[in-house]
């Protein structure tokens, strides 16, 4: 893990045990004594992508250094109902207060990364790339955008402050695609910004001018259909990179791969993802 990662990462395990634990957990410190110690495996009962095996373990280690962690999968394996992800050894009450953290995370995580795999396989004989989006659950957009990556997908912007992305309501805001463009080149300049500047067009009028504009680095198509993301990669020329967006399924994102565009985003992959079952099976030792 990357040192930026991490950091985000201890301080989400602080605040979501904070958040699950407040004052303690009643139920296990009312009927299991602290000394007691136990064995749990995390069990896979759907087929799909595992992702967040990594993450589990920084879990388990926060709460408590002593935990012995078998991990007998990897991150970004793929998995079949049946198979154990890993095997937990330790304190009762420790396995007990990360368990629903855990599975939280793993199972949103592994559902992102299986469906970012399938979208991914659709293109695999392209050279496109599947993106995702800022359409993320606030404070776990870190952990979604990791799942991604394992998925085979590639990283966007991660916020608002690591790329100046002009979509249609700045374009109209501020007059259109030619005064959004100088204005935004104007304020990267003056701030001394070293981001790039992607713009998103609605046809193709608004593409001329944009392609009019030299300091452009990407080009969003939205809600184009293939055969106009052809087009319009042929107009573009190699100039800026390109991007296609807009309600682009599993069904359809072979066909916008296949009209040349080197970037695919998918809000799907994060904003209504369905999370992979799992399951961490206690056992007495």
């Amino acid at each position: 893990m990357e040192k930026e990662f991490k950091k985000k990462l201890t301080q989400f395990i602080e605040l979501a045990l904070q958040e699950d634990i407040g004052a303690g957990d009643y139920t296990t410190l009312s009927t299991i004594p602290t000394d007691k110690t136990a064995e749990a495996k995390l069990l896979v009962k759907e087929n799909g992508i595992l992702a967040g095996v990594e993450v589990a373990e920084a879990i388990f280690k926060f709460v408590d250094p002593s935990f012995q962690v078998d991990v007998l999968l990897q991150d970004g394996q793929e998995v079949q109902a049946g198979d154990l992800a890993f095997i937990l050894k330790g304190s009762i009450h420790h396995i007990l207060m990360t368990e629903r953290l855990v599975l939280n995370v793993m199972q949103r995580m592994s559902g992102i990364a299986t469906e970012t795999a399938k979208y991914a396989k659709r293109i695999s004989h392209t050279n496109a790339k599947v993106l995702d989006t800022r359409k993320t659950t606030p404070l776990n957009r870190f952990l979604e955008k990791e799942a991604v990556k394992i998925g085979g997908g590639t990283n966007h912007r991660f916020g608002l402050y690591d790329m100046i992305l002009i979509k249609d309501n700045h374009v109209d805001y501020s007059g259109g695609i030619k005064q959004a463009l100088e204005n935004a080149f104007k304020y990267k300049q003056e701030h001394n910004l070293n981001i790039p500047i992607e713009i998103e067009v609605r046809n193709f009028s608004e593409l001329e001018e944009a392609l009019a504009f030299s300091n452009l680095d990407r080009i969003m198509f939205d809600n184009f259909s293939p055969e106009d993301v052809a087009k319009a990669v042929e107009l573009v020329n190699g100039k800026v990179v390109t991007e296609a967006s807009g309600g682009i399924t599993l069904e359809t994102i072979a066909g916008y791969a296949e009209a040349g565009v080197d970037f695919i985003s998918i809000g799907a992959l994060t904003h209504s993802v369905k999370s992979l079952d799992l399951s961490l099976k206690a056992k007495l030792i």
